[in-house]
């Protein structure tokens, strides 16, 4: 019998670690007391290309009015006609990238993630189970690629760098893939998946 290709991803999935931030390499910020963070959900969509693990990954439209032209996960916040994040991430993806969910096998979720904009995000980890034609969403996401899984759960492969963000120097994750610069909350939860899979 073959070993699962995810079974390292999935092992993963059953150690414990902590929620993260878009804060976390930034210590001196302040957060408010009694903050509001809206629910949402990001689908690490996960897929076998002749043997090798495959993330899926999208660059968001240069015309949006948030995060333009960055590299996301498909996601978003949850509607109140989700039952649930995992249910927000996997109507987005189906929006966002035409990823049927009947092709989705979800196989749990992260701790969630912090956001800037006052998101707090589950990413929600799947197994795409059958080949799809992506077809992005107009006037949200200009691109769909995939990265090998290897690449963005070595810690080797991160780099920490930082920008001038609202008057304040601000830190941040980089795991760069060819023309592709992987950053900020994407990256930072590309991180905590390789560290639990080091682990």
């Amino acid at each position: 019998m073959t070993a699962d290709p995810l079974a390292p991803v999935i092992d993963a999935l059953a150690r414990d670690s902590s929620a993260s931030s878009d804060f976390d390499l930034n210590p001196d910020v302040v957060l408010p007391a009694g903050r509001k963070l809206r629910p949402a959900g990001v689908l690490i969509g996960l897929y076998v290309v002749e043997g090798a693990p495959q993330v899926l990954l999208t660059k968001r439209s240069s015309a949006l009015k948030h995060h333009p032209g960055q590299i996301a996960f498909p996601g978003g916040k949850q509607d109140d006609g989700d039952a649930d994040v995992i249910a927000a991430a996997l109507r987005e993806a189906e929006e966002e990238v035409g990823l049927p969910r009947e092709n989705v096998d979800v196989l749990g979720t992260l701790p969630s993630h912090e956001t800037v904009t006052s998101f707090m995000v589950t990413p929600v980890l799947a197994r795409i189970t059958a080949p799809f034609t992506p077809v992005p969403e107009p006037g949200e996401v200009d691109e769909v690629f995939q990265v090998p899984l290897s690449h963005v759960t070595n810690p080797a492969r991160f780099s920490v760098q930082s920008r001038r963000w609202r008057g304040h120097r601000r830190s941040y994750y980089t795991v760069p893939f060819g023309p592709y610069y992987i950053w900020g909350a994407t990256a930072r939860i590309l991180r905590g998946l390789a560290e639990r899979m080091a682990s």
